[in-house]
């Protein structure tokens, strides 16, 4: 009896023992898999993107940078990225700002216009394993995507319009500056103005720079001087000018990048438009899924990423009799030309 008593007691303690080693080998792979988990998260933590853009002046209320800024931020947010908006004062600072961020480990750095050429071409060939992506201007290089517009198919469609709608057949554009980029604006207008009245006469003047609505509103009022009725702001924060002019001689005026016509329907009477925050937002979402590839993206009409108010999008704003309906439906038919291609808009860059 005793002796198989011990036999049992015995059976029962190595039971329990397995029963035990066995426990401690679950909680052992547990606390491997809870080990696995942290270790994940961390990971996920380690691959996070750091994106910068890195403006080449202040943003102040040059809607070309206020909306990449906002397609910035938004895609940072939606995407999980690390972003940064970085301001500069002057080209010097622009530059040192660039550098800064290589320093800093940033994996995309993404700057705008032309500009930032000059700096970009320095600092992307110096740093061949960092990868850099610009905004509306073309850097030749093997790490930098560049995101170009056809401005010259919007600028079309507004010249058309004018050409159209003007009684005096004099119209104008107050251009920020005399500078490669912004011939595809005034290249544009023109073609598309001589398509549609070739009698007209078109008045050029610049202001000199981006940020000067003093002298955009005397250039202005010289060019209503002379008859025109409609006088297109080419001149970012100088259009602000041109609007005033307008509101004070009851001319008809437009505006760039975003419909401005809801600021002074009276007198605004069309924007041409750019998606500067749909391109910023695809290149931080293109970087962080993958997607993202060095060399030229081009973005005309057929591609929404330029356009014209109540041709190509609608506005909130009651469309101005000075235009009429009818002109629209005839220049929404050339905009159907240039995006199939049987009317080829000149890119005067690429001459």
């Amino acid at each position: 009896m005793k002796k198989a008593f011990a036999v049992a007691l015995s059976l029962f303690l190595m039971v329990a023992i397995v029963a035990a080693c066995g426990s401690n080998k679950n909680d052992a792979g547990n606390a491997a898999n809870n080990g696995a988990a942290t270790n994940n998260t961390a990971g996920d933590k380690a691959d996070k993107k750091k994106i910068a853009l890195v403006l080449p002046e202040k943003i102040g209320v040059n809607k070309f940078f206020v909306l990449m800024d906002e397609g910035f931020k938004k895609a940072g947010e939606e995407f999980g990225a690390e972003v940064k908006t970085i301001e500069s004062t002057d080209p010097a600072g622009f530059e040192q700002n660039l550098r800064a961020t290589v320093a800093e480990d940033y994996d995309l750095i993404i700057t705008a216009t032309f500009q930032a050429e000059d700096a970009l071409k320095k600092v992307a060939a110096e740093n061949p394993d960092k990868s850099f992506a610009v905004i509306d201007t073309v850097v030749d290089l093997p790490n930098v995507r560049s995101v170009n517009f056809r401005e010259h198919e919007a600028s079309y469609l507004m010249g058309a319009l004018a050409g159209l709608a003007t009684k005096t057949n004099i119209v104008g554009a107050v251009v920020a500056m005399d500078a490669p980029l912004l011939s595809k604006y005034t290249s544009g207008f023109e073609q598309g103005l001589k398509s549609t009245n070739p009698e007209a006469q078109f008045l050029i003047n610049y202001v000199g720079s981006f940020t000067d609505p003093v002298k955009g509103k005397e250039l202005a009022l010289l060019q209503q001087s002379k008859g025109a009725d409609f006088i297109a702001g080419m001149a970012a924060v100088g259009d602000n000018g041109v609007f005033e002019a307008a509101k004070e001689k009851g001319f008809f005026t437009s505006g760039q990048d975003t419909d401005r016509t809801e600021e002074d329907p009276e007198h605004i009477v069309l924007s041409q438009l750019k998606g500067t925050d749909a391109v910023a937002y695809e290149t931080v979402k293109s970087f962080v899924d993958g997607t993202f590839a060095f060399g030229v993206a081009d973005y005309g009409l057929k591609e929404d990423g330029v356009g014209l108010t109540f041709v190509t999008r609608d506005s909130t704003s009651a469309l101005s009799p000075f235009i009429g309906q009818e002109n629209v439906d005839k220049v929404k038919t050339i905009a159907e030309d240039i995006k199939s291609g049987k009317i080829v808009v000149v890119n005067p860059l690429a001459q």
